[in-house]
């Protein structure tokens, strides 16, 4: 058995695994100053090790199920989900990347898809009815966003005549700008497929707690944290790979900016109602992504 094929999976788990806990606290240091607050600052110098004391307490906490839970969707959905998410890392273009054939993008898709099966499964599995109400209304927007974005995504692909994230390594420049109106489309859909603020509707303080996670403590809520977060991180680099200028400083340029961005939006947006955004995705964004798909095929 060759064990060097292991050391590209270690260094993507390792890299998701360092770069998530400081995202977390770049998350709080904005949200704090946005409410002119300091955020953590207690913690080593300016906080920087806050992350890192979260997620030793997260690990060492005893872990607990619900009585009437069922056991097997509660502690594989957290797993699963991670594991997605890591293996939807490791197509990403990257000098340590070896995961990578010429249906890329199609692959990507589908395990972007397998992600509503572990919300689903986390939510039931709880057998709370705030979790699976939770569960349903994430699901719900995931699976009318990514009609969307599959749509959106043929835009680049088109252009490129390729499915294989490398060939937009070198992508020329002729396009950039015809991609732009597109590129907001994409970066709101990204926002309702990560369940994120605005549109973070799995999670409603007044009426549903925590939601579809609300049962979950220790190392459980720990892989569903990772996983949301991760996959932040995923859409803020993909975005900067398939809509702007295409070289290893620009992924870390863009990519770091819409990462950002996603804590902008955060503290700057209220939450939006749940019913103004299934009738963006399904009067709006279908209707206007299909419309353009067909006239830049003509």
């Amino acid at each position: 058995m060759n064990y060097l094929v292991i050391i590209p999976w270690l260094l993507i788990f390792l890299n998701v695994l360092i770069s998530i806990p400081f995202l977390t606290l770049l998350e709080r240091k904005v949200l704090g100053y946005i409410q002119s607050r300091k955020g953590p600052n207690k913690v080593s110098y300016l906080g920087l090790l806050q992350p890192i004391s979260d997620g030793a307490k997260l690990v060492l906490k005893e872990l607990g199920t619900p009585n009437m839970a069922n056991i097997f969707l509660f502690w594989i959905s957290p797993v699963v989900s991670f594991f997605l998410m890591v293996l939807a890392w490791s197509l990403f273009p990257s000098p340590f990347s070896f995961f990578s054939f010429n249906l890329g993008v199609v692959f990507f898709l589908c395990i972007a898809s397998l992600q509503v099966y572990t919300l689903l499964g986390s939510g039931w599995g709880s057998n709370s009815k705030y979790a699976l109400l939770g569960s349903v209304r994430g699901a719900a927007q995931t699976i009318s966003y990514e009609v969307s974005l599959i749509i959106i995504l043929f835009f680049p692909c088109s252009l490129e005549f390729s499915y294989n994230f490398f060939s937009f390594l070198n992508k020329s420049f002729s396009y950039f700008f015809i991609l732009i109106p597109i590129f907001l489309m994409w970066f709101i859909s990204c926002l309702a497929e990560t369940n994120r603020a605005p549109f973070d509707f799995a999670e409603g303080e007044s009426e549903l707690v925590s939601g579809f996670n609300i049962e979950f403590s220790a190392l459980e809520f720990a892989f569903l944290f990772l996983s949301e977060y991760g996959n932040i991180l995923l859409m803020s680099f993909l975005s900067a790979l398939f809509f702007f200028p295409s070289s290893y400083l620009s992924f870390i340029l863009f990519g770091s900016f819409f990462t950002f961005s996603f804590v902008w939006v955060r503290g700057a947006l209220p939450r939006f109602r749940y019913d103004l955004l299934m009738s963006m995705a399904w009067k709006v964004f279908l209707p206007l992504s299909l419309f353009l798909f067909f006239f830049l095929l003509i």
